[in-house]
């Protein structure tokens, strides 16, 4: 009989959002805290769990997507010092509300925990880690525990450009250098962002190297050839490039309002937080009195229709446990039913997709879910696995011709093109036209037009990231988004008219290579046209 597999795979995203003037941090500091909050309640926590699992023995296996962009803004020093500051600033903030709850002990206990955590964030993130996250991660994956996928440079959404080869070549090629770049190691595994496939980017994907990548159901369900085990074990493309499908839990079995885990009622209301609630001279030096609020992570009620009912760890914990008993007994139950219908295969698999910002933005306790995951595995009859472990029989697997899919909107991501957001779509597609005819139009260019190049090779990928097109679908900072994404253009354009007129104002080119050093590797010539 065919042994039980079961991958988590943890997806998370980042838009490039980096600002060097004084003003600018304070101006749009909702948007990079948006970074920074993912860092202290995401990436850190992280690593956390690592080292508990690590110190009580408890086996362990997780596959990651951790996107150039993300990489990128970690290892920048300037962000890095931001964050730090940032910490400080949210320290004191923390301290004064441990004195402000003085008369409520019990709500005092939950501000004096958030405290400490910050604490611990700032000590470990400036001390043990040297102020860099991402050599630990690699660190893990040399330990064989953790599998990192490599992606897109952006998060280009592949099926709005299954016709321009030479887009996605560089978008794949950039996601590659960057992986070398940041975890020193070949990559297996490839992500399409958002699950978005369309037929043809295997060829691409394949040629760079890549063993495999990871579909959505509907695009292994709905293909040409129907896989005899269904989402349960791995198939090819006629490439040989390997399929794994990826189930996404996010929607309803944790983030449902009726059913979800993460609507249980005792746990914490990601909703409700004391920089939303406090007056605004209250938040100073958190947040500038005047100035938009963002969340402190300072959170005391749980998600009982009482508002004022408090949060009670204990509470939380216990059902925690429930809920990784009940995830793993249903995985245990659907890999059963997989095994009596498999037909000649070695194993069947689950592939679990977990989105880390969904996570953090709706349940607080999701980490801690996950680590509840692997302590409570060994009660059940399947093992963790990642999925180049399970690509020994590559070349005997079924051949399939997936469709057309997505993990967005209705799944075909029509979300990425609404009317809040579509507008986007004809300059960087105008854009992407543009720098495929100038990296054949210089060919062998240096100098100040080799930096012009590379600079528009930047800001376009920058234009290119679906999460702008999400961020407006979703009314999250709109007006920052169109800013952004407006100055990426209007900067790729400018370099366009520049190289027609051959003139250029070095000071301008110097001042927006030290406000994007995205990619510092950059040779605009990966976006020649492809024979």
């Amino acid at each position: 009989m065919p042994n039980k597999k079961l991958v988590l795979l943890l997806n998370t995203s980042q838009e490039y959002i980096r600002h060097l003037q004084e003003e600018d941090v304070k101006k749009y500091a909702p948007e990079i805290n948006r970074l920074f909050e993912a860092i202290t309640d995401t990436y850190i926590p992280l690593l956390w769990m690592f080292e508990r699992l690590d110190e009580d023995g408890v086996p362990y296996k997780l596959q990651m997507v951790l996107p150039p962009v993300l990489c990128t803004l970690l290892e920048d020093t300037v962000v890095q010092a931001q964050y730090v500051d940032w910490l400080t600033r949210l320290e004191q903030f923390c301290a004064k509300e441990v004195k402000r709850s003085s008369k409520n002990k019990e709500v005092q206990v939950l501000a004096n925990v958030r405290l400490e955590t910050v604490k611990k964030c700032r000590a470990d993130f400036t001390s043990r880690y040297g102020m860099r996250l991402v050599p630990q991660f690699a660190a893990l994956q040399k330990s064989g525990k953790l599998e990192i996928m490599a992606t897109t440079g952006t998060d280009l959404f592949m099926p709005f450009y299954k016709d321009m080869k030479e887009i996605l070549s560089a978008q794949i090629e950039t996601g590659l250098n960057a992986y070398k770049n940041f975890f020193g190691d070949v990559p297996d595994g490839f992500w399409l962002p958002d699950l978005g496939y369309a037929e043809g980017v295997e060829s691409l994907i394949r040629a760079y190297g890549f063993n495999y990548t990871v579909l959505d159901p509907r695009s292994t369900l709905l293909a040409k050839e129907l896989p005899e085990d269904g989402i349960f074990y791995p198939c090819r493309f006629y490439n040989s490039l390997a399929a794994f499908t990826a189930k996404k839990i996010g929607t309803k079995v944790l983030f449902d309002e009726d059913e979800g885990y993460a609507f249980n009622p005792v746990y914490r209301n990601e909703n409700r937080d004391a920089a939303f609630d406090l007056p605004a001279k209250d938040l100073v030096p958190f947040i500038d009195n005047g100035t938009s609020r963002y969340a402190s992570g300072c959170k005391y009620f749980n998600k009982s229709f009482d508002s004022e009912g408090l949060y009670n760890t204990a509470a939380a914990q216990e059902q925690l446990q429930k809920d990784a008993e009940d995830f793993l007994s249903n995985i245990e139950e659907e890999l059963s039913k997989a095994q009596e219908l498999a037909k000649n295969t070695d194993y069947v698999s689950e592939t679990v997709l977990i989105d880390l910002d969904d996570m953090r933005r709706n349940w607080g306790e999701g980490l801690k879910w996950i680590e509840n995951l692997f302590r409570m595995a060994g009660t059940k009859d399947f093992e963790y696995a990642t999925c180049r472990e399970l690509l020994d029989n590559q070349y005997n697997l079924q051949k399939i011709t997936p469709y057309y899919a997505s993990n967005l909107g209705a799944g075909y991501g029509e979300n990425l093109l609404s009317n809040k957001n579509c507008w986007m779509m004809r300059y960087v597609r105008k854009a992407s036209e543009r720098m495929v005819d100038l990296a054949d139009r210089f060919p062998t260019d240096t100098g100040l037009k080799a930096r012009l190049l590379d600079l528009a090779a930047k800001e376009l990928m920058i234009a290119q990231g679906s999460g702008w097109a999400k961020m407006l679908d979703d009314d999250i900072s709109p007006e920052y988004v169109k800013k952004v994404f407006r100055e990426s253009i209007t900067a790729f354009t400018m370099v366009f008219d520049s190289l027609g007129s051959n003139t250029v104002s070095t000071e301008w080119l110097t001042n927006l290579e030290a406000e994007h050093p995205l990619f510092p590797w950059m040779n605009y010539r990966i976006f020649s046209k492809k024979q």
